[in-house]
């Protein structure tokens, strides 16, 4: 049971979402993901099926959120494996106007459950993942709390995006490609805003409004930055200045004070 700040009594990271607060105009779309996963990746394929984001959490809005789902796979994604996935999302999207996008991440088991992932993709799957169709990793995976590891694990990489998204600023050329640009950039900026000050806060939440006061808190200087990130996560802009705002001054302050704070995260391979 949570008690306070996204932490149950003992102080460890609850789990954020549940089948039980999807709100009830997308449990259609919830029904037909699960027969449509089902449909497309055979059980010699497919382990476990998880829902992530504002569906799961009870906050979603028709017409105006996305559709997030992480599929744990028995062996390493293929082209098929792919396909299927992009074929999934088109068809869900194209289906169900009460989503506005729908993402869908593939992992194996073994990279979800490696000590490489165990503060990063294993805390998301124990911790920000409902259970959808499948055995739940979340079983295999350890209890967290809210340490300055898990924050340099999560969001310690935040400098390796910043060269993608001025390329991607500078040869935008259209209203839909800013608008996915700034909600990418925002939703990253945000959640690693949050994550950096994460421990001293001493708690865990997704809500974008209260990760950027809790921000502000400790970093009052860059709070408007912080709360221009928020608001343009939730309505994205074609504003090309706001962007620049977010990509050219509060991300590599932000990056660099994170490695000051948190270290940098561990390599991939």
């Amino acid at each position: 049971m949570t008690t306070t700040q996204g932490l149950d009594r003992d102080g460890y990271i609850a789990r954020e979402g549940s089948l039980d607060l999807v709100p009830p105009a997308f449990a259609p779309v919830i029904a037909a993901a699960r027969d449509r996963i089902t449909a497309a990746f055979t059980s010699d394929r497919l382990h476990s099926a998880y829902l992530y984001g504002s569906i799961p959490r009870g906050t979603a809005t028709p017409g105006v959120s996305d559709l997030d789902l992480l599929l744990a796979l028995h062996h390493g994604p293929t082209a098929t494996d792919r396909a299927a996935a992009k074929a999934l999302e088109a068809s869900l999207d194209a289906d169900f106007p009460q989503v506005d996008g729908v993402g869908v991440l593939l992992f194996s088991t073994r990279t979800l459950l490696s000590e490489l992932e165990r503060h990063d993709l294993g805390w998301f799957v124990a911790c920000l993942c409902t259970p959808l169709l499948g055995e739940d990793l979340a079983t295999r995976l350890p209890r967290y709390r809210p340490t300055s590891l898990l924050a340099r694990e999560t969001n310690g990489d935040l400098a390796l995006a910043l060269p993608h998204w001025r390329d991607r600023l500078a040869t935008a050329d259209s209203d839909a490609e800013l608008r996915a640009l700034a909600r990418t950039v925002s939703r990253r900026l945000v959640r690693t805003a949050f994550t950096l000050v994460m421990p001293r806060w001493g708690g865990w939440t997704s809500d974008l409004t209260t990760s950027a006061e809790a921000f502000a808190t400790y970093y009052p200087e860059r709070a408007a930055h912080l709360r221009l990130a928020a608001a343009t996560a939730r309505t994205p802009t074609t504003d090309r200045t706001t962007l620049a705002v977010l990509i050219n001054d509060l991300a590599p302050w932000l990056a660099t004070e994170y490695t000051t704070v948190h270290g940098t995260k561990a390599p991939r391979p």
